[in-house]
């Protein structure tokens, strides 16, 4: 182990025995969690500030997971930043980084049992990337399981992501609480994603059109789902540029289209590839009367509608 959070910054741990060397030493009932995959962001500095205002501690995994990528996606190409997000954990106040190699994590090569999604993990992203959230929930597990946490904070961005961790922990009887975090823009509106960095100037006008289509749709909440999905449609029809990949309204907790008749709180969501880059967002709404944006969901563990389960 390296520093220590009264000094020079937190401390870091590459081992398991580091990391519980550094887990024991922490004192206080909250423990805080924020998990990313490096190349952090002011998306990420917000979920740290965030766990710090309201745990007695924090703990940053920096892990980049090869199981949540397949064999055609950028793990190769993924930013390795560490000094970097080792200054950023500083500023905003982690007082553990825990900073493992694959081999720490898969102590015996690609594990032989991994965490199942179920059908929500087979659709939206998970069409796109097969295997990709079977991936993602095994590794969270293990990490809930290695901090010790109390309470895990994840970016409503990576909103399907968000749900699966949110059952997974539910249906698994896993400790510690899911807290999401509204989604951090840029000023222009781009959400804040490590993978905006491959954009180039062109590509970022480009980009703008998802987080305008999803403005669009969210002003035309009131008037029920398909003008959402039409508002939202049109603007990016306007941008051929943009090689979308989906465009939905859901339920939040379904992930199933809404019908017509639906009111009340939907998941706005679009993903496209923008260049040599696939980039994804999302705006939970609030359908019908006095609808619009949301931050985040009021009631996310909450289940649909029989209809639409």
């Amino acid at each position: 182990m390296t520093s220590s959070p009264e000094t020079s910054g937190p401390v870091v741990a590459r081992t398991r025995d580091e990391l519980r060397a550094a887990r024991k030493a922490l004192t206080g009932n909250e423990i805080a969690v924020v998990m990313t995959m490096g190349a952090l962001h002011d998306g990420h500095a917000t979920l740290i500030r965030q766990a710090r205002a309201s745990a007695d501690r924090v703990i940053v995994t920096i892990f980049l997971n090869p199981l949540q990528f397949g064999p055609r996606e950028d793990l190769s190409r993924y930013p390795r930043t560490f000094d970097a997000d080792l200054e950023i954990c500083t500023e905003f106040g982690a007082d553990v980084v825990f900073a493992p190699t694959p081999d720490v994590i898969y102590q015996d090569g690609d594990p032989g049992v991994r965490l199942s999604a179920g059908p929500l993990g087979d659709v939206l992203e998970g069409q796109s990337r097969p295997g990709h959230f079977d991936g993602m929930l095994t590794v969270v597990a293990k990490l809930m399981h290695l901090t010790g946490g109390s309470a895990f904070y994840f970016g409503q961005k990576d909103a399907q992501q968000l749900l699966l961790i949110r059952r997974m922990v539910r249906d698994l009887d896993f400790p510690g609480r899911v807290i999401s975090v509204p989604t951090v823009r840029e000023s222009d509106g781009l959400a804040m994603s490590s993978r905006n960095m491959y954009l180039t100037d062109s590509d970022r006008e480009v980009a703008l059109s998802l987080s305008r289509a999803l403005k669009a749709g969210a002003a035309a909440a009131t008037e029920g789902p398909s003008a959402v999905r039409r508002a939202a449609r049109a603007v990016l029809v306007a941008e051929p540029l943009v090689l979308v990949d989906y465009l939905v309204l859901v339920h939040p907790t379904t992930l199933k289209d809404v019908p017509e008749w639906y009111r009340g709180e939907a998941l706005l969501a679009v993903a496209g590839k923008v260049g040599t880059t696939r980039l994804i967002d999302n705006l939970p709404v609030l359908v019908g009367p006095g609808g619009g944006a949301l931050q985040v969901f009021s009631n996310p563990d909450q289940l649909g509608p029989a209809e639409l389960r």
